[in-house]
């Protein structure tokens, strides 16, 4: 495959210029400002979440069977790609200065790939990387990621939706990102592939976090954006593996990435100190996050422009960490669902039916800011607690979860980090400390023999004693003050769950 940087003027592009010059250019250029520790703060305009309705892949031999289109993901021909490719080139080349990076992702002991990256923006050569890891590993393949955000792109031509598009080619190889500032669309569009190879390889990708003990057991954790990966992965007395994208082979699991990108609304030192730590730091990449009027501090609380502000930073900005990004087989899995309902327990062990059932589900509430248009939380269903970035057909990764469960003993569990007492807006969001402690509890593994019962509506199973915890909200009916209206909402949940099993399995 010719290389990309082939198409670009040699004395025009800025390549593997390193953090400190890519700041340097984007403060030159305008694009950002420093925060109060030499954060580097970037506001991405009117896009500050991703363009879910705006995502393509072309339609050629490598896509047409395999890709399950019916995940709101939009066919675009070879002709218009290629044409669009051609233009957007063309519009890159007028600028006076690109900003390029050669990355990879993934782990060369399971599955990897090489990145090129270009882009009229030194902040997302930044971004690239921070998130995606060094090149020079054993890689499987070499992808391009072609980044114009400032490209004016026309609808009509293109045949999009709107005047922004993410579209990937396998046939190519490559992605073009045009007409959106938000970063998340650079790592997003890579782990989209990642979901869409590794299968072939035998491997499970997962939209997960990860941590590991000091006795180098290895723990999962599922979930949409805002239910809490991040967060509970990176837990003190733990070393992160990573935060957002993983693998699982029958080697173990390993980190696609090489950074983090934490949700900061609502970030304090208190609750999240390692999160925190890493944002507010020389070097560290915040997105669409304010700063006080006298610029002196860094308002986390601060939601003017969206709820879902951004920090990206590396690896090497958290303490406790796995340097080589790889873990044992996991011992236990957490699926993470902010039940916007208020009616599922804080915790439940799942049967092997269950769990795969509750994959393919992917419950949770869709939190405000992580897309466009969305305010308040609503429920939803995501099926592999990612459908965004699910490229086939979720029986397809569901198969290889039911295998590693099978194979290696893995125990599932559902965590609602959402509400209980009641439904969004009358009942309460779970503490982060209850969900940490039960979590902590799984871990070390004090729940091995605890005595468990039958939730009656949804079946699963609920310990009845978790040491620090009020037994009163471990079942979720009794946190309610009108039983009847648990009962009534908790059905109406459990008849959507059933039916959209139906659909899902067809």
């Amino acid at each position: 495959m010719t290389s990309l940087f082939s198409s670009f003027a040699a004395e025009k592009c800025i390549k593997n210029s390193g953090p400190a010059h890519f700041m340097e250019k984007s403060l030159q250029r305008k694009e950002s400002s420093l925060g109060p520790d030499g954060e580097l703060v970037v506001q991405t305009g009117k896009h500050t979440g991703r363009s879910a309705n705006d995502k393509y892949v072309v339609v050629n031999e490598q896509s047409s069977e395999k890709i399950w289109w019916e995940n709101n993901i939009n066919k675009m021909d070879q002709q218009t790609f290629d044409q669009l490719k051609k233009d957007v080139i063309a519009f890159l080349n007028t600028k006076d200065e690109l900003f390029a990076t050669e990355r990879s992702i993934g782990s060369g002991n399971h599955y990897a790939l090489g990145i090129e990256f270009i882009s009229s923006r030194a902040s997302a050569a930044l971004f690239s990387t921070y998130m995606f890891k060094a090149a020079g590993q054993k890689v499987n393949d070499t992808y391009q990621i072609i980044h114009a955000p400032d490209f004016v792109l026309d609808p009509v031509k293109y045949k999009t939706k709107s005047e922004t598009v993410i579209v990937t080619c396998f046939k190519n190889k490559c992605t073009i990102i045009a007409g959106t500032f938000y970063a998340g669309e650079i790592k997003k569009s890579m782990f989209s592939i990642m979901n869409f190879l590794t299968p072939d390889a035998g491997l499970l990708p997962m939209h997960s976090g990860a941590n590991q003990n000091k006795k180098g057991e290895s723990f999962v954790f599922f979930g949409l954006s805002g239910t809490g990966k991040t967060t509970l992965s990176t837990d003190e007395g733990l070393d992160l593996i990573g935060d957002d994208e993983h693998g699982l082979s029958d080697k173990g699991v390993f980190n696609f990435e090489g950074g983090c990108y934490a949700k900061t609304f609502k970030l304090a030192a208190d609750t999240e100190p390692s999160i925190f730590k890493a944002s507010t730091r020389f070097g560290s990449f915040l997105e669409n996050v304010m700063l006080s009027a006298d610029r002196k501090k860094i308002d986390f609380f601060d939601d003017s422009v969206t709820e879902n502000g951004r920090s990206s930073y590396p690896l090497s900005f958290v303490d406790e960490r796995v340097e080589s990004g790889e873990g044992a087989i996991p011992k236990h899995l957490f699926y993470l669902s902010a039940d916007a309902f208020g009616v599922l327990p804080p915790v439940s062990l799942l049967e092997p039916e269950q769990a795969m059932d509750y994959f393919v589900l992917g419950y949770s509430a869709k939190l405000a800011g992580t897309e466009i248009g969305v305010k308040v939380p609503s429920a939803t269903f995501s099926t592999c607690f990612g459908a965004p970035f699910m490229l086939r057909h979720p029986t397809v990764y569901s198969a290889l979860l039911r295998e590693m469960m099978t194979k290696h003993n893995i125990k599932i569990w559902l965590v609602n980090t959402g509400w209980y007492g009641g439904a969004y807006g009358v009942g309460q969001r779970f503490p982060l400390k209850v969900t940490r402690n039960l979590i902590r509890q799984i871990q070390q593994g004090k729940l091995d023999k605890a005595t468990f019962a039958k939730d009656e509506v949804f079946g699963l199973s609920i310990p009845q004693e978790v040491e620090g915890i009020d037994s009163k909200i471990l079942n979720p009916k009794n946190a309610w003050s009108n039983t009847a209206e648990y009962m009534t909402t908790a059905r109406k949940l459990e008849d959507s769950f059933r039916a959209q099993l139906i659909k899902m399995k067809g």
